[in-house]
């Protein structure tokens, strides 16, 4: 079978399993945020099949959850809250897939998403911050509070789901 149309299948599978998981979240924020298992399914493709086809889902998924979820109050928030801050988590498919490239590739992905969070609070939502309080260090407060615990259970979830022995990580080589 055609190598490019199993990793669209299976790129298509995860972005589904990931628009499902948004749906279960383990809580929301105020004013944006959650904490969910979504990232997990794009962060198992990205190691599964890597860098470019995680990269690739993740700003489809980002797309698709404006559609679902999104709140758009500027247009740059289109990129930073969304296709960018879900793309970026692909980066994880340039790390090695045993225990420590797995905890560091989804720490740098959850990071850079982070990052995302981080410029769009500070710049396009500072009027949020709390008067008299400098929106870089609020943004950075803020995003913290549900990003820490995503990376958290992302890390947890992914070290089980690789030591379970499931070749969820391991793409078969077809001819």
């Amino acid at each position: 079978m055609n190598k490019k149309l199993i990793t669209m299948v299976e790129s298509a599978i995860m972005i589904a399993l990931a628009v499902i998981l948004s749906f279960v979240k383990v809580w929301s924020m105020p004013q944006g945020g959650t904490v969910s298992l979504t990232m997990i399914p794009l962060f198992i493709l990205a190691f599964r099949r890597g860098a470019t086809a995680g990269i690739i889902s993740g700003i489809i998924y980002g797309a698709i959850s404006i559609i679902f979820d999104g709140v758009i109050y500027h247009p740059m928030s289109i990129l930073l809250d969304y296709t960018l801050a879900y793309g970026v988590l692909g980066v994880s498919g340039f790390f090695k897939k045993n225990c420590l490239g797995i905890i560091l590739g989804t720490t740098t992905g959850v990071l850079l998403r982070y990052l995302c969070s981080l410029l769009s609070g500070a710049i396009l939502f500072a009027d949020y911050a709390p008067k008299g309080q400098n929106p870089w260090i609020y943004s950075l407060i803020y995003n913290a509070t549900y990003m820490v615990p995503e990376l958290i259970i992302c890390v947890i979830a992914l070290i089980i789901l690789y030591g379970s022995g499931i070749q969820l990580f391991n793409a078969k080589q077809h001819s």
